[in-house]
C-alpha cells in the first residue's frame, strides 16, 4: 500500500504545527519558514507501513509530525534489533554513506514532513542557524544512542525494563504531554527487540513489577504507581 500524500501546500500548515518548537525548523523566522514549507510535503503512513528501508539511497529527509516510528536493523540471521523509537519533532536524515543505515516503520498512523535531499541541501547552505539546529538534534540522537548502548550492556532484565519505562516517559514529557499513564504504542515484541530480551522476559518482568503494586498494566500502556521504586531499579 502506498502512502497517501496530502495536496495542501505544506507552508500553509507550518505556522500551526504542533511540534515546531522541538523540530528542525524551530530556528527559522517567519519568512524562512514560508520558504522552507514550500520544500516539503506532508505524507501519511498507515500502521505497519515502511517509511524507508535500510541501505536505500537517501533521497529525502523526514521530520516526524504525528505518531511513532520504530527504527531497526535486521541482523544477518534474520533477527531484528530495534535501535530507537522516533517521536514527533524527530528529524531523520542520512548518514555519511548517503544511505539509510536503518529501516523505519510506522507504529499506528504516522504523518511526516518529507523534504527532497537536494533542495533541502541548497536551503541550508547559507543558514548557519539551521545547521546549528541540525547539529543539536544530531547530538541529542548520539546521546540517546549511548544511553541505549548502556541499556544493552551488563544490566538485568528488571533494570532494562525499568530504565526503558522511565526513558520513554521522559521523552513524552519533553513533548509537554500530561501523563497520568505512560502510553506504549509499541508492542511487547518491539520492547524486547529494543532491550535485547525475549518477549517472554519482557512480559514476565512487567508482571513481576505489577504484582507488588509498583506499576499497573493497563490497555495501551503502563501506570507508574510507585515511581520511586522504578527509578531506584533503573539506577541500580
Amino acid at each position: 500500500m502506498k502512502p497517501v500524500v496530502t495536496i495542501e501546500p505544506n507552508w500553509q500548515l507550518c505556522s500551526d504545527c504542533a511540534v515546531r518548537a522541538s523540530a528542525v525548523c524551530s530556528s527559522l523566522d517567519a519568512a524562512e519558514l514560508r520558504e522552507f514549507g514550500h520544500l516539503g510535503r506532508r505524507v501519511h503512513f498507515s500502521s505497519g507501513q515502511t517509511v524507508f528501508s535500510e541501505e536505500d539511497i537517501t533521497t529525502s529527509f523526514y521530520n516526524l509530525l504525528e505518531g511513532v516510528m520504530r527504527l531497526y536493523k535486521l541482523l544477518p540471521d534474520g533477527r531484528r534489533q530495534i535501535v530507537g523509537f522516533a517521536l514527533p519533532g524527530d528529524f531523520l536524515r542520512m548518514n555519511i554513506s548517503g544511505r539509510h543505515n536503518f529501516s523505519a516503520d510506522a507504529i499506528g498512523a504516522v504523518t511526516v514532513c518529507q523534504f527532497a535531499k537536494s533542495p533541502f541541501g541548497r536551503f541550508i547552505e547559507d543558514r548557519p542557524h539551521l545547521l546549528r539546529r541540525i547539529n543539536e538534534l544530531a547530538i541529542r540522537e548520539l546521546s540517546q544512542a549511548r544511553d541505549h548502548m548502556v541499556l544493552l550492556g551488563r544490566r538485568s532484565a528488571d533494570e532494562k525494563v525499568a530504565a526503558f519505562l522511565l526513558g520513554w516517559r521522559e521523552r513524552l514529557v519533553s513533548l509537554k504531554r500530561a501523563l497520568d499513564t505512560i502510553p506504549l504504542p509499541m508492542n511487547r515484541q518491539d520492547i524486547a527487540d529494543y532491550l535485547g530480551l525475549t518477549i517472554e522476559t519482557v512480559s514476565r518482568t512487567l508482571t513481576k513489577l505489577e504484582r507488588p503494586g509498583v506499576i499497573e498494566i493497563i490497555h495501551g500502556g503502563i501506570s507508574l504507581l510507585d515511581p520511586a521504586k522504578v527509578e531506584a531499579l533503573a539506577a541500580a
